[in-house]
């Protein structure tokens, strides 16, 4: 049977196409990231400007997300993400041209700083309409009876990207500078941009095409209110990630606290990535979908204690190994989460779905951001990560004492139910 196979939904070939695609994308996307996170914290030596990268994306992330979740329902979906790979592009060559060394000898910092600024909020609206175009073409292109295994397997190779993305970042400022590794970015970006023409047009699956904006966000909205499983699932995972953004800290930490410079940046911002990757591998052969709601618990509260862990240490060594498993914990968290959404969201709801999803937990990685940042500022940063560390702990007990049903979420009937109507 087709759910006991782990290799399911990759003996499909538009999805291999679309692995494909996501992998190059989200590699251009995270090593674009660190570079930018790597180059403001040289430029100004301060936490706060750290926490503002995260402010300038989420922002309009946020602001359009809705909006883009209902434009995404009412378009074709390849064509759309076509087009929000054009601007992810032309976003990627301004920064490389913004960073070009004569711009960078002739224009002054402050200039330049407002600049990048102004870049990663441009890069916050393409966001807006990336997450929930993905999530609706995965659904198109694998029978829903696959969904759990594609979900593995995209949220996989979002992990792979996410592990080389950063460390080849780390390499590429250490080896050819920080302008030069920017057009790395950009030839990633075009790889993703010709495989998805790979990639057939789909049917718009929305019969209410041409409805009112306010109605149709109204609706997505009451859906997911409505949808505890999802709606759960969506707050626990959004204050985890808020709480929980020491990533956003590593430049502080791998310039200043471990003084282990580029390269050991790079192998700090891989390993959580590596932890879920590996996590979300087993996850293939072994499914999630019974006792889903305690696994989730479980895995987050785990990862609260891997970033209290990371803040406390001064060893880079240890350090390393409990990003590692925060990774392996956010793996586990990963998986639940897009298995929940994908069985519980009717076809024509896809796009609004995801861009909630996008505002809770997305648009929560920037804000989480902005949010350790700040605190690194008033705090201090070894704080401020212990801080959110243990935020995280008192959001997943709450949780389980005040949800019981959440408790006891279990994915095995939804599956089975998918499968019958495949």
């Amino acid at each position: 049977m087709a759910k006991k196979d782990p290799y399911a939904a990759l003996r499909i070939k538009e999805f291999n196409i679309f692995l494909l695609v996501r992998f190059a994308l989200v590699f251009a996307w995270s090593m674009q990231f660190i570079i930018i996170e790597w180059e403001v914290y040289s430029i100004t030596k301060d936490p706060w400007s750290l926490g503002l990268i995260g402010l300038m994306e989420v922002i309009p992330a946020v602001g359009m997300a809705l909006f883009a979740g209902h434009i995404v329902d009412q378009k074709e979906k390849r064509v759309l993400l076509i087009k929000c790979i054009i601007g992810f592009t032309i976003i990627s060559l301004g920064l490389f041209l913004l960073t070009w060394p004569r711009v960078v000898q002739d224009w002054s910092t402050k200039t330049i700083l407002y600049g990048i600024y102004f870049f990663v909020f441009l890069g916050g609206l393409v966001r807006a309409f990336i997450g929930p175009t993905v999530f609706s073409l995965i659904a198109l292109i694998v029978p829903k009876k696959l969904y759990p295994n594609a979900a593995t397997w995209s949220s996989s190779t979002w992990q792979v990207a996410s592990v080389i993305g950063p460390a080849s970042a780390g390499l590429s400022i250490s080896w050819i500078g920080v302008h030069w590794s920017l057009s790395v970015v950009v030839g990633f970006a075009l790889i993703a941009f010709i495989n998805l023409l790979r990639i057939s047009k789909k049917p718009i699956l929305n019969p209410k095409i041409g409805e009112p904006v306010m109605q149709s966000l109204k609706e997505g909205i009451r859906f997911v209110y409505k949808t505890k499983a999802i709606l759960g699932a969506l707050t626990l995972d959004m204050v985890a990630v808020l709480f929980g953004g020491a990533v956003a800290l590593l430049p502080i930490f791998a310039q200043d606290i471990l003084k282990v410079g580029s390269e050991g940046f790079g192998v700090l911002r891989a390993a959580p990535a590596v932890g879920a990757f590996l996590t979300m591998l087993i996850t293939a052969y072994i499914p999630i979908s019974k006792n889903a709601g305690m696994k989730l618990l479980g895995a987050i509260f785990g990862f609260g204690i891997c970033i209290i862990v990371f803040g406390l240490s001064s060893i880079f060594w240890i350090s390393v190994v409990a990003l590692f498993f925060s990774g392996v914990t956010d793996g586990v968290s990963m998986v639940i989460r897009q298995t929940i959404l994908q069985l519980k969201t009717p076809d024509n709801m896809r796009g609004r779905v995801a861009s909630v999803n996008s505002m809770f937990v997305g648009s929560s990685n920037e804000l989480g951001a902005f949010e350790s940042g700040l605190t690194a500022k008033l705090m201090g940063t070894v704080t401020a990560v212990v801080f959110g560390g243990t935020m995280t702990l008192i959001t997943v007990i709450t949780t389980g004492i005040v949800s019981p049903s959440f408790r006891k979420l279990d994915l095995r009937k939804d599956l089975e139910a998918h499968e019958k109507e495949d």
